[in-house]
């Protein structure tokens, strides 16, 4: 299985996973700055992935919101390095590596790129688990913007 990268965008940080095999392993928050989409195109070089999964935060209705709109942005920013993007649904990711992280006696407030790059892990968990034959997700020109 060729290996994949998922990334978690955020307002401040960009999380970010990586697969070997079919294991999503969280592997670092990067700065949401404005050089992030440059540092994530070397992270997939680096690691020679082939597909990047993105996650589109949907409020709990499946409704669009200014995340949303932030994280297909920087999708598109992305796929303009001719790299394979998809959308992955991402609903309370973050919240769940939070629950994660307290559970193994860990403090959130101490932890918060920990945090990112684990949402990342399940973003790209979620993403393996969905592949079936084909990429998982919806593809970025079939997302369109509300």
């Amino acid at each position: 299985m060729s290996r994949r990268l998922a990334i978690d965008v955020g307002s401040t940080r960009i999380g970010v996973a990586v697969s070997e095999g079919t294991l999503a392993l969280p592997l670092e928050s990067i700065s949401a700055a404005d050089n992030a989409a440059t540092r994530v195109i070397e992270i997939a070089t680096e690691k020679q992935v082939t597909t990047i999964y993105v996650g589109l935060p949907l409020n709990l209705k499946g409704d669009f919101t200014a995340s949303t709109q932030s994280a297909i942005d920087f999708a598109r920013l992305l796929a303009g390095q001719g790299v394979t993007v998809r959308m992955i649904d991402e609903r309370l990711t973050t919240k769940s590596a939070q629950q994660m992280l307290h559970s193994s006696g860990k403090k959130v407030k101490e932890s918060r790129e920990y945090i990112d790059a684990q949402a990342a892990a399940l973003i790209l968990d979620f993403a393996l688990n969905s592949e079936r034959g084909s990429l998982a997700g919806v593809a970025l020109e079939d997302i369109t913007d509300r």
